[in-house]
């Protein structure tokens, strides 16, 4: 029996257009082709299941409709809703290429059902197959003229295909059965803009200009393209218009402080915006859109988003109530790296809401990166309180633990955290059970910390972090070397590029003896390291010494000692001259 699948209506591929009902007697749908005439028999069989199907399919029961429409499959291969049915089933099994195999044969056997048709046409998109899918929609267009909506997917598919020209047709087409629209111009005007033919281009906008005199956004559309194109005077004739016919329009607002920006009056652009955050007429939700879009017009111009501080403090002093504009201005100042005054703004958030997660979460992520583990502890507690089902919470929580050493406290965060993760969501439970195991190796109980590491890949075998510790804890030990081997290996093949994997497999091969290879992975490691990673160095001059490049050896010692890499055994190595094995990794 076929594990339960869960069907979901096959509108979904077909973009919103309506399904026709499937015909009531399958064998006599029309536009057939031609086939070998089923004995009374077998079509009675064939019809009883089919139906029988169906109303498995209706009752929710999806694993015998299947079976029963694969029974009825073994009858009559051709019977085209049937083949309709079972594709819908194979998406779901998510084997789409099945799925079109079984549409294709339904087309092929009732060329003049349109669901059919338009199913196959939207999953041969889905799939990236545009040439397919442009060809269905094309033969659909032809033989349903009525269905005007058919240029515009005509169109996508051509576009994706990368045939600008006839899918600027298909736009006209759709354009000539139904009245303009800004999707139909803006569409056109993308295209247009894509074969550098910057006339047709403007004028797509300039029709809708003069189909809609009285809507103010198209013309500043206009003046924002002539604006691209630094022609400053017909951008500033285009916004005049707009503002005559709506002042207040956060759009006109927004383009002229863009208008501004780039003609270098930066103190009018300024001056612009802040008129409108002050002026009572407009809304906070407008004010906090026009507050918006200028930070997204700084951000693209590259231009100092510090400009927008002001503005902000003056419309926060206005609203102090509004904690969704303190959110803003905190991911804004995060942006700055003004983590102090971030986190003044999203503290008032968390106290005046103190369920909004979105607020929690950016201090949690400051606390995080500017590495104050009370902070984090801080934060963390809270949200378990608050938000207790929330595994993520008890993860951070016992990181900052574990980097504090108060590794009894993190053991109890894991815990807690595994006990509020479902069981399904395995990957999370082997992050968990990987950090147990890294707490339990720091505490020194290596046994545990290796039964925890195992637990973790029974979670998620491939979880590399896991693996690499696992991997490099076994080398220093020198217990299952092979092992280590092999899990070293499968980190390398996922991140061949991550100089701490490299440096484990290096490492795992300088204690099995082979320095050649661990050599040639060291310098793989060390050619990928950006930070002068002092435990690679070092790794180096290891690798070097047992090479019989001694010398050598003793100058990545050296360097490591001037990098800043504090350690009794490199001090003697650099003093003795030779390597010393650290036993206390054992």
């Amino acid at each position: 029996m076929l594990k339960k699948i869960y069907y979901i209506s096959f509108l979904f591929w077909i973009s919103g257009a309506l399904l026709m009902p499937v015909k009531s007697m399958p064998a006599k749908e029309t536009g057939k082709k031609e086939k070998n005439s089923l004995s009374m028999a077998d079509q009675r069989k064939f019809d009883y299941f089919y139906y029988e199907g169906l109303n498995l399919k209706n009752s929710g029961k999806y694993s015998e409709a299947f079976d029963a429409f694969n029974y009825c499959l073994a009858i009559d291969s051709t019977a085209a809703p049937l083949l309709f049915e079972l594709s819908s089933f194979y998406i779901q099994l998510n084997r789409p290429e099945k799925a079109v195999q079984l549409l294709k044969a339904a087309v092929a056997n009732s060329s003049d059902n349109f669901s059919y048709k338009i199913a196959l046409a939207n999953i041969t998109r889905g799939l990236g197959m545009f040439g397919e899918a442009a060809q269905e929609f094309e033969e659909l267009v032809k033989q349903y003229p009525e269905k005007v909506e058919l240029n515009y997917y005509l169109a996508e598919a051509l576009t994706q295909q990368g045939e600008i020209e006839r899918a600027i047709e298909a736009f006209n087409s759709l354009e000539s059965s139904i009245r303009m629209s800004e999707m139909l111009s803006m569409q056109k005007y993308r295209l247009y803009s894509i074969l550098g033919e910057e006339e047709n281009a403007i004028g797509e906008i300039e029709k809708l200009v003069d189909k809609f005199p009285m809507e103010s956004r198209y013309q500043i559309i206009l003046g924002d393209l002539f604006l691209e194109k630094n022609e400053t005077q017909k951008a500033l004739a285009a916004y005049d218009k707009a503002c005559t016919i709506d002042p207040e329009s956060p759009y006109y607002i927004v383009a002229m402080a863009n208008y501004y920006e780039v003609t270098g009056d930066k103190d009018a652009a300024e001056k612009e915006i802040e008129n409108a955050l002050l002026n009572e007429k407009l809304d906070i939700d407008t004010k906090v859109n026009i507050l918006s879009r200028y930070i997204i017009t700084l951000q693209q111009s590259k231009k100092d988003v510090e400009n927008a501080n002001t503005l902000f403090e003056a419309l926060i002093e206005n609203h102090p109530e509004e904690t969704e504009l303190k959110l803003m201005y905190g991911s804004l100042l995060i942006l700055q790296e003004k983590n102090e005054e971030a986190r003044f703004q999203l503290r008032l958030i968390t106290e005046m809401e103190p369920e909004n997660v979105g607020a929690w979460q950016q201090l949690l992520q400051l606390s995080l990166r500017t590495e104050d583990l009370e902070e984090v502890i801080r934060v963390c507690k809270k949200c378990i309180e608050l938000f207790p089902d929330a595994p993520g919470y008890y993860f951070y929580l016992g990181i900052a633990y574990h980097q504090k050493q108060d590794y009894s406290a993190a053991l109890e965060a894991y815990r807690n955290g595994i006990a509020n993760i479902p069981q399904e969501n395995t990957p999370y439970l082997s992050d968990f059970y990987g950090q147990i195991g890294d707490v339990y190796y720091q505490m020194g109980n290596m046994d545990k910390a290796f039964e925890s590491y195992e637990e973790a890949l029974k979670y998620n075998e491939g979880n590399v972090m896991v693996l690499n510790n696992y991997a490099y804890f076994l080398s220093l030990a020198k217990k299952d070397l092979t092992k280590a081997e092999r899990m070293s290996g499968q980190t390398i093949r996922k991140e061949p590029s991550n100089p701490t994997y490299l440096d484990t497999y290096a490492w795992i091969y300088f204690m099995q003896g082979n320095y050649t290879l661990a050599k040639i992975y060291i310098e793989k490691a060390l050619d990928n390291d950006k930070t002068d990673n002092t435990e690679l160095i070092d790794h180096y001059g290891d690798i070097l010494y047992m090479s019989g490049d001694h010398e050598k050896a003793l100058e990545q010692w050296k360097k490591a000692k001037e990098l800043g890499k504090e350690d009794e055994i490199l001090d003697r190595k650099i003093s003795e001259g030779k390597y010393i094995e650290d036993i206390q990794a054992k």
